[in-house]
């Protein structure tokens, strides 16, 4: 029997923490629980978790300066928080948060999220090389993009892009980590080259431009690469 998958809660309301822990135990994971900052880096050196799914607005401890201490001990993490503003969504995935869930959530959404956080880890882990999504194929040991079987040419700036979304597949990559990681440090501002960079792909990659599916865009935030498979 496969061993269950460690997900740590760190959240001080006591409601919506156990609403998280019946979720997760019912779709069979092993589930810690902390309330304040100081115990759950505590339990995330314990038990080692998978997964952390982490409140930012801790009585202790502002949420955001954990983000860096919970991924360098190399567990997944999803923030769960009321923040709703783009700037703490921005903040936190610059800082390294996998993804960000607003309060009030759906449950079934909060372990699909737990599901492709624990799928991410595996691929990561094996080095995917191919992503498919649809009809597309991107091929990134080879810089090769394929659509319906035919051969997309894409600048070096739209296969950047690409690839760098790829490399993350259903992971919102923020907009100034695909300018830094694309165009250089100096133009993590330039927000107007990405557009332009992501209006062509859609051109080229999407059934209907107008109505993105594998591109999306994460308002004010940065880009997700939708379905891959």
């Amino acid at each position: 029997m496969p061993i269950a998958a460690k997900v740590l809660i760190v959240e001080d309301d006591a409601h919506i923490r156990r609403l998280l822990r019946v979720a997760a135990e019912r779709a069979g994971y092993s589930v810690g629980e902390a309330g304040t900052a100081r115990e759950g880096l505590s339990l995330l050196d314990i038990d080692k978790p998978e997964v952390v799914l982490l409140d930012l607005g801790l009585p202790d401890r502002d949420g955001l300066e954990l983000i860096q201490l919970i991924k360098a001990r190399g567990a997944t993490l999803i923030v769960v928080s009321a923040r709703d503003d783009t700037a703490e969504k921005v903040a936190a995935l610059d800082l390294g948060a996998d993804d960000y869930l607003t309060k009030p959530f759906d449950t079934e959404e909060l372990l699909a999220r737990i599901r492709t956080a624990l799928r991410h880890r595996l691929s990561d882990q094996t080095a995917q090389a191919v992503v498919t999504i649809g009809d597309v194929v991107i091929e990134l040991d080879h810089r090769r993009v394929l659509r319906a079987g035919e051969e997309v040419h894409l600048s070096p700036k739209e296969y950047g892009v690409l690839a760098e979304l790829a490399k993350r597949p259903d992971r919102i990559v923020g907009h100034a980590q695909l300018l830094r990681d694309v165009w250089g440090p100096a133009h993590e501002n330039r927000v107007e080259y990405l557009r332009i960079v992501v209006r062509n792909l859609r051109q080229k990659l999407e059934q209907d431009p107008a109505r993105p599916m594998i591109i999306r865009n994460e308002i004010g935030v940065g880009y997700r690469l939708s379905g891959a498979g």
